[in-house]
């Protein structure tokens, strides 16, 4: 190769002596006497490895070409550089690969320097993705970077993945930068992993059991459109992973020391602790390199024909399930290696408890795009055996029109239920003839899991998450308002199925806000009376608002922040969930591992569960106008309550039937027309019910747990 030339080493170092080093392990492997290097490129004709003595440097002080003869073995490039250890200055290298660029699909080009995708530490620190490869020439390296850092000493102290059951989750989905970097947080280090550990209490106090960290894999910050990231917006949430294998930079302390991996590792001890896991929202669906016009970062430089989908008419273009400009072809065998290599390496290294997968029907797509039910490696991640006791959430839809919700591939995965989303979304802002359909979302959706052997746990339900309104949004607005995105508001989903009950985003009408307050807390009863693993979206406890943005990817900045300043102004909110969390602990009979039948069970003299509407076991199943039902939830152990639940979307106060009991009484628990206290009560303060009926107010929620009187 000609386009670069060693550098003067006067003011560097002396150069390091080479031996031919090993094809295992893939990537850079430290030890005492030196790193290993090894790239796969199947179609590569000339490798260079270039070495920068600090990651900020524009040049190289070593470049070492590899020998095709002595250099390879099959298709791995490989090469030892002797005593480096990761124990000097942090030293950073790239690959410089040559090879062909031609109508088959391959797109190798020699005057880019390439990231290393199995690098375990990166740092993007001179990367400017808007600049061609000639203005790289001019100025030097712009490319991403790895650096070689030392096998890890981590002391763990005795962690392990926690390993609890699916059954008594409440995920709580956050980001890790955007939870602390509000000046409101006052932390130590805004937006960083260790900053996170110090708001764990803050978690402990409200019950969650798992948070679901949105992309935490190294990502591209630049990746958005170009009239967005000219006015200063950036990508937020992270769905531009490029490097599989490392903790994004900009969640370190200093991103340029590598201690990025560590500092991780130092929050998931820190959650492991406090009894918490930690599942990781992943997007191997598509890369930071985007579309035809997208940049050359690594796997477009290595392997482009293989890692990615092309179209069959023209190599040139790359197939888009993802929406985001390329898709991965999961399933081509090194792909789907990388994989299941790649996550194996986070439960390992990093003791994650689970991943939650983003688009994931594209793992379901085959080589030539079309769903597969025995995708390899969607398989191969169920069957692993390192990944045995990993918590696997698929997110079960792509862009590419391909929807899996019921019928995503493998047993023992979960899935975002976006059917339970819609249709409680519907339910509670009072859309007529939905009951039936309620009841089931309700139960944990017997109709999509039952009959293939799965269980409700394979449901995670939700009401909100990252993409999308938040829940206050919810409640305030009819529209999406995303003009602040640069996109002339075309972004985002247009169908939320919201209301803002008489205004668009805030106001100071009390009978709308009381209106919008209630009906939040509908959401989250109903969100923790369900079967089913329950998620909540971080900052809906306090109400948190995006000013009726829907799609706040670009948004680092207060509009998409945790404001930790809601937790007082709305803490009517806060202790509404966290005692609704606790009323869910409480009552094993609302977190079974089986589907509920109607029918005596265990013993019992009554059914598991029996269904009502104004009248005693007379819902209207049939009623095309009805938004009223009830139901009566059987205990499960000896020492728990029945419950009876309420739930009248209707515009109309009601007096409905409650079960007889004998020797007990109803107590309330729950009433969401109510103010706190007295919207959710602990059992010592319940007061009993006298007589067979109970006033329901409209739009309201009612539970009641059953008690000796007394």
């Amino acid at each position: 190769m000609e386009y670069i030339k060693n550098q003067d080493t006067s003011d560097y170092m002396n150069l390091y002596q080479i031996t031919v080093g090993n094809r295992y392990p893939v990537g850079a492997t430290t030890g005492s006497e030196g790193t290993n290097f090894c790239i796969f490129s199947r179609h590569a004709t000339t490798v260079q490895l270039l070495l920068y003595k600090n990651p900020a440097d524009s040049f190289a002080f070593q470049v070492i070409d590899l020998d095709p003869v002595q250099n390879r073995s099959f298709f791995y490039w490989h090469v030892f550089v002797e005593g480096m250890t990761g124990h000097e200055n942090i030293i950073s290298y790239t690959w410089r690969i040559d090879g062909p660029n031609d109508d088959a699909g391959h797109r190798f080009d020699p005057s880019i320097e390439l990231l290393d995708p199995w690098a375990k530490s990166v740092t993007d620190v001179l990367w400017e993705r808007k600049y061609n490869r000639e203005h790289q020439q001019k100025k030097g390296s712009v490319s991403m970077r790895a650096m070689v850092v030392p096998e890890s000493t981590y002391d763990w102290e005795g962690d392990l993945p926690l390993q609890q059951s699916c059954e008594q989750e409440i995920i709580y989905e956050l980001h890790v930068g955007g939870f602390t970097r509000h000046p409101s947080a006052a932390v130590n280090h805004p937006g960083t992993f260790l900053a996170v550990i110090e708001k764990i209490p803050y978690l402990q106090d409200l019950g969650v059991s798992t948070v679901e960290l949105m992309p935490i894999m190294a990502f591209d910050e630049q990746d958005l459109p170009d009239n967005s990231r000219d006015t200063g917006l950036e990508n937020y949430w992270g769905y531009a992973t490029h490097s599989f294998f490392s903790p994004h930079s900009g969640y370190c302390t200093d991103p340029l020391s590598g201690n990025q991996r560590d500092e991780f590792r130092d929050m998931i001890k820190a959650f492991h602790r406090a009894g918490i896991s930690v599942i990781l929202d992943v997007a191997f669906n598509h890369t930071a390199e985007g579309g035809v016009d997208g940049p050359i970062i690594n796997f477009k430089g290595l392997m482009n024909r293989g890692f990615y989908h092309l179209e069959e008419h023209n190599h040139a273009l790359y197939k888009n399930y993802s929406g985001c400009g390329n898709t991965v072809n999961c399933n081509h065998p090194l792909v789907a290696h990388f994989i299941v290599d790649a996550l194996e390496y986070w439960v390992e290294e990093y003791h994650v408890d689970g991943f939650r997968f983003d688009l994931a029907s594209i793992l379901a797509r085959g080589e030539d795009g079309a769903p597969m039910y025995h995708a390899p490696v969607v398989w191969n991640i169920e069957f692993s055996n390192i990944l045995a006791h990993t918590r696997l959430i698929a997110e079960a839809w792509d862009a590419g029109g391909l929807y899996q919700v019921g019928d995503f591939p493998g047993y023992r995965w979960a899935e975002w239920n976006g059917r339970y989303r819609d249709l409680l979304r519907q339910f509670i802002k009072g859309d007529p003839g939905n009951i039936s359909e309620f009841a089931t979302r309700l139960t944990g959706s017997s109709d999509l899991y039952q009959n293939s052997g799965r269980l409700p746990i394979n449901s995670v339900n939700f009401i909100t998450c990252h993409d999308g309104f938040t829940l206050y949004d919810l409640v305030s607005y009819n529209e999406k308002h995303n003009q602040a995105n640069g996109e002339e508001n075309r972004d985002g989903d247009s169908q939320n199925h919201s209301r803002n009950y008489g205004k668009e985003g805030p106001t100071n009408d009390k009978q709308i806000n009381d209106r919008r307050l209630k009906q939040v807390k509908n959401f989250m009863a109903v969100l923790m009376l369900s079967q089913g693993v329950p998620m909540i979206l971080a900052g809906d406890e306090v109400m948190r608002t995006q000013q009726g943005n829907n799609n706040c990817y670009c948004q680092n900045n207060e509009l998409s922040w945790f404001d930790w300043d809601l937790l007082e102004k709305n803490q009517e909110m806060f202790l509404f969930t966290r005692g609704m969390i606790r009323l869910r602990r409480r009552h094993p009979s609302l977190m079974q591992r089986q589907f509920l039948s109607g029918m005596p069970s265990d013993g019992a003299l009554l059914s598991d569960i029996s269904w009502h509407g104004v009248e005693l076991n007379k819902p209207q199943w049939d009623d095309p106008s009805a938004c009223v039902l009830a139901c009566t939830l059987s205990r499960v152990v000896v020492e728990e309550e029945d419950l009876h639940m309420v739930f009248n979307m209707s515009d109309e106060e009601l007096t409905m039937e409650l079960p007889l009991l004998e020797d007990q009484a109803w107590y309330v628990a729950v009433d969401t027309s109510c103010n706190t206290p007295l919207d959710i009560v602990e059992p010592e303060q319940q007061i009993p019910i006298s007589g067979s009926t109970i006033q329901v107010s409209p739009n309201t929620i009612i539970v009641c747990e059953s008690r000796v009187t007394g």
